[in-house]
């Protein structure tokens, strides 16, 4: 435990006698207590130590339970949040966004494990582990997790099971009549049946075998399963859907309005099968255009009460990992009859509006629609249109059928280049408005038959992406505004709306960045939110093609707040919208779905009628799905970590590869290879031409003997020491620094003499081994 800033005597001595009875709450304690732990003899200091006493008892910190005996109650000093069980030796307790984490020692977990809703009391400011409060759990409120994934290991009378997720530190026991046909080296699911109280090991039951370790399936299912994930639908839900009319009738056209004589193609991913959004576009008489946001009308056929509903609810998400999907919805509606294919009639809901050659929304409708897309457009297809003739744009109105036919996809060719025209208008306003420019990159794989990685390929976002995406922001963001603004005999609270928030970045967190970016040159400036998004985007600008980019773009989208739902209209700080909702893909989000319904439903609500939504039950529902996107979120990540690192396996050990440092910490540096983006650690213990010091201050290491510099944004060379799967971790060995080659540091490298044990620099005494090993100064 370390001791924070100096203070006066007397503070910091209250604040250590404080931190004292905090730690050690098993039993009263009284003056005589503290005087023999302080060998405090001295009259006067029995004094001052008496009145620091009874000036924390008059604070309300210290109760007198009883004559001349004080405590500390745990739970006056207590914050209830979620285990983050980083170090089989520690973890955090995340509970405020604002304020810095819980520092928890292994020891003082109290059985708690990674994912649990604890309840944890602060030592006070006197205990502390850099800037986070250090504490003990001392209660556990909610369990995370009710069943893990982990490998199997048989032995005669009973079975153990390695945890897949890194941060679950210990092994399950299995009772031989748990086992269930399990074998060795099995991936399993198991039912914990006994939570680890410290003293005994932690208690389960194999109820599923999802094949063995290293088979693609078997590893795909189990990152869903690690995350709580569904991989299939019950045969209830799949009946239901089944059950589902394909036929649209004559009645339900009649209350739409029909856009299926207008220029209209959808624009999505080669591979992509459930095609959620279309455009549709239309040359009006006076010089505008009519441009149709056309999204798929899922909440048409799927109802509340209904166990497809149920079911969007609680997934509230697709999940998207390296080679498959997993629906939010059902096959026969997420593929068939809401996926507006083309050349079929489908139902859609549209935001439909007027607009000029430079970008002015005139006029704006939303309601039911029909359509019938003319054309299925991969996104490399539509970038064919527009690079292949942008200087010979074709107006059908001013060239002939027959000059329109010599070209492939003519009649697309006016619509896309204007459509492409407006969407760079609409990115600029909202550059010039505030928005910030985040584009990281993105990995895709190319997979053999089994799963196995062939090659690993950066995506690369063109103006077919971004013209897609510049109208269904537009979309989000009219949508949002209609229902906020819609008038009608309102409660105090206002119309209730899902909103997609993003809230301003914690300005201490901005700070650090700031600093950070200076090492680099970049002048971020954090004194208003239009200088900071000026910087910001200048920054990213002159980042752009350097080896630095992707390193400084990952730690600015870090540095932001997460983007959440909500019923609150906090505004969307990157995007500058001060309204903006989720509304253009409920094939995949719930929250699009609810949407949809709201926006239906102000809609048709006559202006003097009060509206009947609860505002409180589509929180709720809000929050479930901000927590599900963000378990989705964490299972890709893992997928694409999973197949980077096996990929990585698979390469020649002789092989060098250039890479970037990413990460500098007391125990190793991280490099991500520029190729692939796939990470890995060189360990500093490995580093045998030198002892490394950790310079946290300067984001570097620093060779005590030679002063060599491994900097955060270094050049470097490294190849493949080894790979571990089951950990999805890769470890790497440096063999050169920018541009000149080193001495192999772990292949025939002599070692110093000084080469001192390395751990995470986390390590700690006990958190409440003896109350003879608390509270004495340094």
């Amino acid at each position: 435990m370390a001791k924070n800033k100096q203070k006066s005597y007397y503070d910091e001595l209250k604040a250590e006698i404080l931190a004292f009875l905090s730690v050690n709450t098993e039993r009263p304690y009284t003056l005589q207590d503290l005087y023999t732990h302080y060998d405090v003899v001295n009259k006067q200091e029995k004094l001052v130590y008496s009145m620091i006493v009874e000036s924390l008892v008059e604070d309300g910190k210290v109760q007198q339970v009883d004559k001349g005996k004080y405590t500390v109650d745990a739970n006056a000093n207590a914050v209830v949040g979620r285990l983050d069980h980083v170090n089989s030796r520690f973890g955090f307790i995340r509970y405020d966004a604002t304020k810095p984490d819980v520092w928890v020692s292994g020891d003082d977990l109290n059985g708690a494990i990674d994912g649990d809703l604890v309840k944890v009391t602060t030592y006070g400011e006197f205990y502390k582990k850099g800037d986070n409060p250090e504490g003990r759990v001392i209660e556990i409120v909610e369990r995370g997790r009710t069943e893990i994934v982990g490998k199997v290991q048989v032995f005669g009378n009973y079975a153990l099971v390695k945890p897949d997720h890194k941060n679950l530190h210990g092994d399950f026991f299995i009772p031989k009549d748990k086992i269930n046909g399990a074998t060795k080296d099995d991936l399993v699911i198991i039912k914990i049946n006994e939570y680890s109280t410290g003293l005994q090991q932690a208690v389960g039951e194999i109820i599923e075998i999802l094949g063995k370790a290293g088979e693609n399936n078997a590893e795909m299912h189990a990152i869903l399963a690690e995350f709580g994930l569904p991989n299939k639908f019950t045969k209830a839900i799949e009946d239901e859907a089944a059950a589902i009319s394909e036929v649209i009738t004559a009645e339900e056209i009649k209350k739409r309005r029909d856009f299926r004589n207008i220029l209209t193609f959808t624009i999505d991913p080669s591979d992509a099968k459930d095609f959620d959004d279309a455009l549709s576009f239309l040359k009006l008489e006076n010089g505008n255009y009519e441009i149709g946001i056309h999204i798929a009308d899922v909440t048409h056929y799927v109802q509340e009460g209904t166990k497809l509903e149920d079911e969007a609810y609680n997934r509230a998400t697709s999940v998207y990992l390296v080679d498959r999907t997993i629906s939010m919805l059902p096959e026969k509606l997420s593929n068939n009859l809401c996926s507006l294919r083309p050349n079929e009639d489908k139902l859609t809901f549209s935001a439909v509006f007027e607009m000029t050659h430079d970008g002015r929304v005139i006029t704006e409708w939303f309601g039911r629609t029909i359509i019938h897309s003319d054309q299925r457009f991969s996104y490399e297809e539509a970038q064919e249109v527009l690079e292949n003739i942008e200087s010979d744009v074709l107006d059908p109105d001013t060239q002939s059928n027959e000059v329109l036919e010599q070209y492939q996809w003519a009649a697309y060719r006016f619509p896309l280049h204007t459509l492409n025209h407006i969407a760079k208008i609409l990115k600029k306003e909202r550059f010039k408005n505030g928005a910030i420019n985040f584009e990281t990159n993105e990995v895709k794989f190319q997979l053999d038959a089994e799963g196995k990685p062939l090659g690993v390929v950066l995506k690369i976002r063109k103006d077919a992406h971004k013209l897609i995406e510049e109208f269904m922001l537009l979309a989000n963001k009219k949508v949002a505004e209609f229902v906020f603004k819609k008038k009608h005999a309102a409660s105090e609270e206002g119309n209730t709306m899902v909103y997609r928030v993003h809230e301003p970045p914690n300005p201490e967190r901005l700070q650090n960045f700031a600093n950070f970016a200076a090492r680099f040159g970049f002048s971020i400036k954090t004194d208003s939110e239009k200088t900071l998004s000026n910087s910001m985007n200048k920054m990213m600008a002159e980042v752009e093609g350097t080896p630095v980019q992707n390193v400084l773009e990952q730690l600015a989208v870090r540095t932001m707040s997460k983007a959440r739902y909500t019923t609150e209209p906090l505004g969307h700080f990157g995007l500058a919208f001060e309204h903006y909702s989720h509304f253009t893909s409920p094939i995949r989000r719930y929250p699009d779905m609810m949407a949809h319904r709201l926006l239906q439903y102000y809609i048709t609500l006559s202006p003097k009628k009060k509206s009947t939504i609860s505002g409180e039950d589509f929180e709720t529902k809000s929050k479930h799905s901000s927590d599900r996107e963000k378990m989705a979120a964490e299972a890709e990540r893992a997928s694409i970590k999973y197949k980077q690192v096996e990929f990585m396996s698979l390469q020649d050990r002789r092989t060098v590869f250039n890479g970037i440092v990413t990460g500098v910490t007391d125990f190793g540096i991280f490099v991500e290879i520029t190729s692939t983006s796939c990470e890995g650690m060189v360990r500093l213990a490995d580093l045998n031409d030198d002892f490394y010091e950790w310079d946290k201050a300067n984001y570097r290491v620093v060779g005590k003997r030679t002063g060599k510099v491994i900097n955060f944004g270094d050049a470097v060379k490294v190849v493949v020491k080894g790979t571990d799967l089951e950990r999805r971790s890769m470890d790497l060995e440096l063999v050169g620094i920018g541009d000149k080659m080193i001495l192999s540091t772990t292949r025939g490298g002599k070692k110093p003499k000084e080469n001192p044990r390395r751990g995470s620099g986390n390590s700690s005494k006990n958190g409440r081994s003896s109350d003879k090993n608390k509270g004495k100064r340094r």
